[in-house]
């Protein structure tokens, strides 16, 4: 694969790399893979996610659902428009916070879909630790609200706000929070971290794992020499901490990933860690830091559990494609296409296949839901009674 860099890009990739071999020498020669990931990632003005390059679209790294198309966000409004209209029946402020907005393409389809049904939204919040694409989000919202003559506000925070009553949304979010590589070998499993030789970073087989941090399908699997994977203690303390901030009203994410028995599959040899650098996957996640999007799929059965553990009302789990025909995404795209019109319907159906289709994101991109006193906004509602939600639950 042949990726030429500008000048700034190889200079940048360099620093990063060398501040990483640096953190390592002074750690006697050994970081643990999260570390790794997190300064990768997210190093102050360094990381990929805490520099200013564009990583989102066709010019970018990756594209999401909601650059796809605003069919995304119309049909994610099918679901929480019921809880909205709970939020305003019981006199509290409709407010929607998402985690890492991207080009805030999902915030402008959603607030675009809610003006054309005829709900005011109060608020729609942001935490964004990307300063460019805070900036991108910003200009975007600014530009909606002003075309629809809408009264929402939105600020962009820096962390979650407490005892939160409303709609929280995240869409490829749990994917990029570092995580712990781990190998099995000799019957052990080890951590699996890195280290530098010859001049260059690379993986170096480290202490055992405290048996206490394995699931149980780790411990009691049969597992060949040498299988990787990963463990995701900080993916699964980040949905404590919005579990037990969120008070009253709804959670939903899409991401990819596998419930526990397909993510430790004992033919999954080597993981899910993965680099993606302009459209281009890449194995080697020590490919250019600072440069590629670091990610490993979601292991949703510990997710759900760490939220369970906040008690919350229930939690739900199915695949992109269940989720967003039982939504009526197939509807609305009839609602603003034409079908007899091939020049405008054509790229509305291309999109739709991209959506559903088992062999793009329609199955391998879940949706995760839970709910918090749903009761109390919706009486005689349970998660399951939302559109979009209301097929077999995969947990």
């Amino acid at each position: 694969m042949d990726i030429t860099l500008t000048s700034l890009e190889t200079a940048h990739t360099e620093h990063l790399s060398q501040k990483i071999m640096a953190e390592i020498a002074s750690k006697g020669g050994w970081m643990p893979f999260s570390r790794y990931m997190e300064m990768a990632l997210y190093e102050p003005g360094m990381g990929y996610y805490s520099a200013g390059a564009h990583k989102l679209g066709a010019g970018g790294d990756f594209t999401t659902a909601p650059e796809l198309s605003p069919l995304f966000g119309a049909a994610i409004v099918e679901t929480l428009l019921p809880i909205l209209e709970g939020l305003k029946a019981q006199g509290l402020p409709t407010q929607i916070l998402e985690f890492g907005a991207g080009t805030g393409k999902l915030a402008e389809s959603i607030l675009s879909r809610l003006h054309d049904l005829g709900f005011s939204l109060d608020r729609y919040d942001i935490i964004e630790i990307s300063p460019d694409l805070a900036q991108r989000q910003e200009e975007r919202l600014k530009q909606v609200v002003e075309k629809l003559a809408l009264s929402t506000q939105s600020n962009w925070l820096s962390s979650l706000p407490n005892n939160f009553k409303g709609i929280i949304l995240a869409n490829e979010v749990i994917d990029a929070i570092p995580c712990d590589a781990i190998i099995f070998q000799n019957g052990f499993w080890y951590q699996q971290g890195v280290a530098v030789i010859d001049g260059k970073l690379t993986w170096s087989v480290g202490q055992p794992v405290e048996q206490s941090l394995l699931p149980d399908a780790l411990l009691s699997g049969n597992f060949s020499e040498g299988y990787l994977t990963e463990l995701h203690p900080p993916a699964n303390a980040w949905m404590r901490q919005v579990a037990k901030h969120l008070d009253t009203g709804l959670f939903l994410t899409f991401d990819y990933g596998f419930p526990e028995s397909e993510y430790y599959h004992a033919q999954r040899l080597e993981g899910t860690l993965m680099a993606h650098h302009r459209h281009h996957a890449i194995q080697d996640p020590f490919h250019l830091p600072g440069l590629c999007d670091l990610t490993t799929h979601v292991e949703w059965s510990q997710i759900a559990r760490s939220a369970l553990e906040e008690k919350v009302d229930d939690v739900y789990l199915s695949n992109q494609a269940s989720y967003l025909l039982d939504a009526g995404i197939g509807d609305i795209a009839l609602e603003i296409g034409d079908p007899s019109k091939p020049e405008t319907f054509l790229p509305i159906s291309n999109s739709l296949q991209k959506l559903l289709s088992e062999a793009e994101m329609g199955e391998l991109f879940k949706v995760f839901a839970f709910s918090k006193k749903l009761s109390e906004i919706l009486p005689d509602h349970v998660l399951e009674d939302l559109p979009g939600l209301r097929g077999r639950n995969r947990l």
